[in-house]
């Protein structure tokens, strides 16, 4: 299997999370773990993510917040399974809400700065409701700082359209315990792949 690592907003592909994965997996598996960096425009994003589903067989997607955010949608386009991790739900309301409308455009990165026209085009592809709900597993923590787990509960569940959802009490943003849930993302991957 080839697993897609999609990491966050502010992060890179060393961020923890996909280092893990990474090193689970070169360790345990036969999997091969790709992470990108996601450090630009949407639109780049998804292309880049689009090309590699695309020439890659059986992929598998595994999205941390604004990542979580991007495997939804390329869920909806490719029918590919993913494991979401803190998913970001609204990123162009988070983002304006967490930076304020007079830090936008922020600069992220010395090649990418975030933009209104950036947030607007988030906004425009989300989907309305989970597609392909059957192959997504959403991991949520409650005492995740930044996002409220009850907009990924209610948005992954809602009637007919329901992913297999665990909430944790405590924890973080950041699912500091996710080295221990890699053998259960794989296993949900592995059965999920076309």
């Amino acid at each position: 299997m080839n697993i897609i690592y999609l990491h966050g907003f502010k992060s890179s592909p060393l961020s923890i999370k996909g280092q893990q994965l990474d090193e689970y997996c070169r360790n345990h598996s036969s999997n091969n773990v790709y992470l990108p960096d996601l450090n630009q425009h949407p639109q780049m994003v998804l292309d880049q993510i689009s090309q590699l589903i695309e020439e890659l067989p059986n992929v598998g997607l595994v999205g941390s917040s604004l990542g979580g955010f991007y495997a939804t949608q390329l869920v909806a386009k490719y029918g590919v399974p993913a494991v979401l991790i803190n998913p970001a739900m609204r990123p162009w309301a988070l983002f304006r809400e967490l930076f304020g409308m007079e830090h936008i455009p922020l600069k992220v990165t010395e090649q990418w700065t975030l933009d209104h026209a950036q947030l607007d085009h988030l906004e425009a592809i989300a989907v309305p409701f989970v597609q392909d709900a059957d192959k997504i597993m959403v991991l949520l923590q409650q005492g995740d700082e930044i996002l409220d787990y009850r907009e990924a509960e209610r948005y992954y569940s809602a009637a007919p359209h329901s992913s297999l959802i665990m909430t944790e009490m405590h924890g973080n943003h950041a699912m500091e315990n996710f080295a221990d849930k890699i053998p259960m993302i794989l296993e949900f991957l592995s059965y999920s792949v076309k």
